[in-house]
């Protein structure tokens, strides 16, 4: 099925993976744990972690014992803070197709898709992970 709005495999389980670590804060939290909750490969989810500790969003700890905890608060970290670090950086513009000079002398959307598009990164920006946090 296709949807409008598709968010990758690895923003999704990054999304979902940061919101358990707020959850579960100040525990420590591994990336076994992780994959059984979300039902996701270990080996992708490690992938995934690992960029975001290269990033300074997480902290990893070796060992036994080891595992991930946020390294901020959860009430500091956005969706879209998240979102980049994986995907990369979004830079809101005015032509979905990402183009200088539009081929009609009105765009075909109108305002719509850059209006869904500014909705979708304000919406990031504002859902933070103490959002998640009971």
């Amino acid at each position: 099925m296709s949807h409008f709005i598709n968010i990758s495999e690895g923003a999704s389980l990054a999304l979902h993976g940061l919101a358990i670590l707020a959850q579960q804060s100040p525990k420590k939290i591994n990336v076994k744990h992780l994959a059984e909750k979300l039902d996701a490969s270990e080996a992708h989810l490690a992938k995934i972690f690992q960029r975001l500790s290269k990033s300074g969003l997480v902290r990893s700890f070796r060992g036994p014992s080891g595992g991930f905890l946020l390294n901020k608060p959860a009430e500091e970290i956005s969706f879209l803070d998240i979102y980049e670090i994986v995907e990369s950086k979004i830079i809101p513009n005015d032509c979905p197709l990402d183009k200088a000079v539009c081929t009609f002398e009105t765009c075909i959307f109108g305002d719509g898709l850059k209006n869904i598009s500014n909705n979708v990164y304000q919406t990031f920006r504002a859902i933070k992970l103490s959002d998640f946090v009971e």
